[in-house]
């Protein structure tokens, strides 16, 4: 396992998740992915990630769903969930920060502006 931060990627789409999983490993993180709500939430009970990234619109449970089940569990209050959608309006940014985020990226994304996020949330240098 090591001592890598484990973040668990939840998106359904795989060109996202291999982009993305590859740039947060090439950046030093071990990388979990899950492609639907469901089993986001299954592996982040059984795994324990340091951070959550959330695709919001994804099978069987959405993002927010997530979120709020995550942050309802006294477990994962301390574990930041970044919600990561195509969803640019500020109402989804706002039911995001209801639900319990702690950030909110918009796709098309910088995969800088995603580390750097990611980086402030875990209080890595």
């Amino acid at each position: 396992m090591g001592d890598k931060p484990r973040i668990l990627l939840v998106d359904d789409e795989p060109s996202i998740t291999k982009v993305v999983g590859k740039r947060l490993e090439l950046a030093g993180f071990e990388v979990v992915i899950a492609s639907d709500g469901q089993e986001g939430l299954q592996k982040a009970q059984t795994l324990s990630p340091n951070l959550i990234i959330l695709d919001l619109m994804l099978p069987k449970l959405n993002g927010f769903e997530v979120c709020t089940m995550l942050k309802g569990d006294a477990r994962f209050q301390g574990v930041p969930i970044i919600l990561f959608s195509a969803k640019a309006q500020e109402k989804d940014e706002k039911m995001g920060k209801e639900c319990g985020a702690d950030a909110y990226v918009t796709k098309p994304f910088k995969a800088e502006t995603l580390l750097e996020q990611i980086r402030t949330l875990l209080h890595l240098a």
